[in-house]
């Protein structure tokens, strides 16, 4: 089966006004906001048998909305935190995700070990 060709879905990068989450309504949830709830979700969640070209566009043209989106890092920390399995989330693909959580991971472990060495300097 032919997929249409992608352009058709691409959306310019126009940056957003962010409103800082403090001037925000604090009774809504942060996904009200999104400017994805606006767009086709096809664009976010690849379809069955997907050829490697066509996720790879789909996946820039998410991004793109997502950059333009006042709530990104709030869906980019939902995604990590979750952890979402698929789809564009926060501007991030779920493999780019899971190199982000591996990176944290390391870090974590990192800042333990320098507060226990910190610690044993301390009272040795």
């Amino acid at each position: 089966m032919l997929q249409p060709p992608l352009s058709s879905l691409q959306v310019a990068a126009v940056p957003a006004q962010r409103v800082p989450a403090r001037d925000r309504d604090q009774d809504a949830p942060w996904h009200t906001e999104a400017v994805c709830r606006r767009d086709e979700a096809g664009l976010f969640f690849a379809p069955s048998k997907e050829p490697t070209a066509a996720r790879l566009s789909r996946e820039e043209a998410a991004k793109r909305v997502c950059a333009r989106c006042p709530v990104m890092v709030e869906c980019r920390e939902h995604a990590l935190l979750q952890p979402e399995p698929y789809g564009v989330w926060g501007g991030l693909t779920a493999a780019e995700r899971r190199v982000v959580l591996a990176r944290r991971r390391r870090r974590e472990v990192e800042l333990k070990k320098a507060a226990r060495a910190a610690a044993n300097r301390m009272a040795g």
